[in-house]
């Protein structure tokens, strides 16, 4: 008999546990949805604005790249030539003046 009693109590000491429970969430989940909601929203704006701007930043700074490793390159390729030309004009004088003597 003890174990009728334990298993008609335990449905009703659910039923009071889980009735207050949802009362007080049946309560309060509109205002914290409420509140929730536009702050999440916000939260969700910000996010999005902060992505944009770092994509932003992310391409000007890689065009920046892009251009500084381009002058490099033109800067080497006018040096090699530069140095080509000065060699070809300096040999051509050495081997003149050589020849000469």
């Amino acid at each position: 008999m003890t174990e009728d009693n334990n298993q008609q109590q335990k449905p009703n000491q659910e039923l009071l546990t889980s009735d207050p429970i949802s009362a007080v969430g049946s309560i309060i989940g509109p205002i914290i949805g409420g509140t929730l909601r536009p702050l999440a929203m916000v939260g969700i704006k910000s996010l999005l604005f902060l992505a944009n701007t770092t994509k932003t930043t992310v391409q000007l700074a890689r065009e920046e790249i892009e251009d500084i490793v381009a002058e490099a390159q033109f800067e080497r390729m006018k040096n090699q030539l530069d140095k080509e030309i000065s060699t070809a004009e300096g040999g051509g004088v050495n081997q003149t003046d050589r020849s000469s003597q």
